[in-house]
Formats: C-alpha cells, sequence, structure tokens
C-alpha cells in the first residue's frame, strides 16, 4: 500500500470520528505568543496533512477536508499576532511588514478550498483536483516569502 494511500486512511479515519472537523469548529484566538506559535504549527501541520491526502478523498470525506481547509486558512491571520515570533518560529518578519500581502495569500488559499468544497459537494473530480493544486500553490507561495 502506498504512503499516500495510508495518509489518506488515516485522514479519513480522523474525519470520520469528527477530530479534524472539531479542531477548527473550536477555534479560539491564542492571546500569548507561545499560544499563537503552537496553534499555527497545529493548523500548519493540519493543512500538510490534509493536502497530502486530499487526492484520494472523495464524497463527504472531500467535503470534510475542504472544510477544514477553509476553516483553517480563516483562521491564519489570527495565528501570526504581532509579537509572536519567538523562539524556534520560522516566520519571517515581512509577514507582519507586509501583512495585507500575508493575509491576502491566505485568503487565496481559503477562496481556492472554496472552490475545492464546490467542486467536493458537485462530484466534479477535475474541479476538485484544480482547487487541489491551487491550495498548494497558495501553500508554496507564502513558504517562499514569510518562511525561514
Amino acid at each position: 500500500m502506498s504512503l499516500k494511500k495510508i495518509a489518506a486512511i488515516a485522514v479519513a479515519g480522523l474525519m470520520s470520528v469528527g477530530v479534524v472537523a472539531s479542531v477548527a469548529q473550536d477555534f479560539v484566538a491564542p492571546t500569548t505568543a507561545e499560544e499563537a506559535m503552537a496553534a499555527r504549527e497545529m493548523l500548519m501541520k493540519q493543512n500538510g496533512a490534509l493536502l497530502k491526502s486530499a487526492g484520494a478523498l472523495t464524497g463527504a470525506e472531500a467535503e470534510t477536508a475542504m472544510q477544514s481547509l477553509i476553516d483553517n486558512y480563516t483562521h491564519i491571520p489570527a495565528v501570526f499576532p504581532e509579537g509572536s515570533n519567538i523562539g524556534d518560529s520560522e516566520a519571517l518578519p515581512a509577514i507582519w511588514e507586509n501583512w495585507d500581502a500575508f493575509t491576502a495569500i491566505a485568503e487565496t488559499g481559503r477562496a481556492a478550498a472554496a472552490d475545492g468544497l464546490a467542486a467536493a459537494q458537485a462530484g466534479d473530480a477535475d474541479a476538485y483536483g484544480a482547487a487541489i493544486k491551487a491550495i498548494g500553490a497558495t501553500c508554496g507561495t507564502c513558504h517562499k516569502q514569510y518562511r525561514s
């Protein structure tokens, strides 16, 4: 069994018990720099896991994955409050120096995930695949500009 298929099964299993969805729905904005770093690390790891497995998902699992990505992209500005670039953070100061551009990338990712949700709901595999690629490109764009 391929690693991609194993990851897809693992994420689908988590989604089936609502773990991924409940994390996104229960989001509470961090109040300290340490909380912000922990929240964004969890959010980014979750996004990575969702994207790695999303191509193998269909139906309700695909819809849940896209909704989780929508929620996570919506929360990105909240997990990068000014002053949270502490410790081993890989966040570059350019985030806060170019806040509008940074949040525009997050909005682009959210919009791509919304397109993915609509495609999953419609059963349009081609549009769903295109949305996954667009989301991945958004991640790459942001990491190139704002991550050390």
